[in-house]
């Protein structure tokens, strides 16, 4: 009779055991009977094989022996979780599309769009900041005016830069848990289809670029070099947030044009659009470097750099310096372009207090918490800004028009 016949139905050690002296019949075993021991209740049923003295008997044994004192699986034990599988979105905006238009949807984040108002409040503030420096004083209806072209400009510009985003990390974003399931990285859209949108998304900003004053096409025409490159500067720097505020602050010299203030002629104008650019710079570093603890995990693992890697022991710190910084900025702002006491209560003092509120209360660590401060704080200190910027503004407006009834 063979071996392997010889032990059907024996339990797995003890065949393990007697096939192993099986292989070498030359081998001498003695077998004793012996009593189970307490600290190995698994083996205790076999017998207790003696090695011969022979070199090549004891490798033999000490196989044996490593073999029957190897851990087995319990069938108890559960499988590590199966990576993430995409499904269809079966609520939301997104479940009224189409099939063939979500991929397409999800790509410009149409339903998260909270990066499509950070991109509009700058527009929004250097609109109501420009409005009382205008010739004359720019009416409510302009205003208004001015602001939903920006807003409709915002979402089609930060759809087309985040699709730009998409095609140059369709390499990295697979390795990152909250991005391997976009559009182009799980290859629901090719690149070559990404860049075909994307000129598409330009063309349509273009048609709104057409619909502002001339001068508009030339101040807008260089943020286009920026939105590009952006996403190649977390390759090389542990700073991208700076490029990505250069980036989404450049509506803030965008209202001036508009509203037909000539930046190059007037000092206080230009004065007023650059100190609230850099101060709109501050806040975009400040709000996605909460945004980047998100990922830090991922983006070390990945080789992706940001400030939160850089400064993740300090962060708390680097913040609060961005945020006085960004009041600091925005009062200057105020200051040369002869804002009154609603701008520097209600946008000054009211975006100190919701940033210090978020920089005490966010949770570094959790994702869930980030993604909170990182959505609300949007409305809280954008929100807090526009509505003293908006109050000035119409204080400004309710005066001039007064002067105006007096000396006619």
């Amino acid at each position: 009779m063979s071996c392997s016949r010889r032990f059907v139905g024996l339990p797995m050690r003890r065949a393990i055991f007697y096939h192993t002296q099986c292989l070498r019949p030359s081998t001498a075993v003695l077998i004793t009977k012996t009593k189970p021991t307490s600290h190995s209740p698994s083996t205790s049923h076999l017998p207790n094989p003696k090695p011969h003295p022979h070199p090549s008997h004891r490798r033999a044994y000490h196989a044996t022996t490593k073999l029957l004192s190897a851990p087995v699986a319990s069938p108890t034990t559960p499988l590590p979780p199966p990576p993430p599988v995409y499904t269809t979105p079966t609520t939301g905006f997104l479940s009224l599309l189409p099939a063939s238009w979500v991929p397409y949807a999800e790509l410009i984040r149409l339903d998260k769009p909270t990066g499509s108002y950070y991109l509009y409040f700058p527009c929004l503030f250097s609109t109501l900041l420009a409005a009382p420096m205008a010739t004359p004083i720019s009416s409510p209806s302009s205003v208004l005016g001015m602001s939903l072209l920006f807003l409709s400009g915002a979402v089609i510009m930060r759809g087309a830069g985040c699709t730009i985003n998409d095609l140059w990390d369709r390499n990295l974003d697979p390795h990152v848990a909250r991005t391997r399931l976009r559009p182009i990285a799980r290859r629901a859209i090719t690149p070559f289809q990404g860049v075909v949108f994307t000129g598409a998304q330009l063309l349509a900003g273009l048609g709104i670029l057409l619909q502002f004053p001339l001068e508009c096409f030339f101040y807008a025409t260089p943020s286009l070099l920026l939105v590009a490159t952006y996403p190649l500067a977390k390759r090389v720097t542990y700073y991208p947030q700076f490029v990505l505020g250069l980036t989404f602050s450049w509506g803030a010299i965008m209202g001036f044009p508009a509203l037909g203030v000539d930046l190059l002629a007037n000092g206080a104008a230009l004065t007023a659009a650059g100190l609230l650019y850099a101060s709109n710079v501050a806040w975009t570093v400040l709000y996605d470097m909460i945004y980047a603890h998100m990922d830090i995990k991922d983006d070390a693992k990945a080789g992706i750099k940001s400030i939160a890697l850089k400064h993740d022991a300090e962060t708390k710190k680097v913040l609060t310096g961005l945020a006085v910084t960004q009041v600091a900025l925005l009062a200057g702002a105020g200051f040369a372009s002869g804002a009154g006491p609603a701008f520097f209560i209600g946008s000054c003092g009211g975006a100190l207090v919701t940033l210090g509120v978020m920089i005490q209360r966010v949770n570094l660590k959790s994702v869930k918490d980030c993604w909170w401060w990182f959505v609300n704080g949007c409305w809280l200190t954008g929100g807090v800004i526009s509505l003293g910027l908006g109050a000035d503004y119409l204080v400004q407006y309710v005066q001039k028009d007064e002067k105006a009834e007096e000396t006619v």
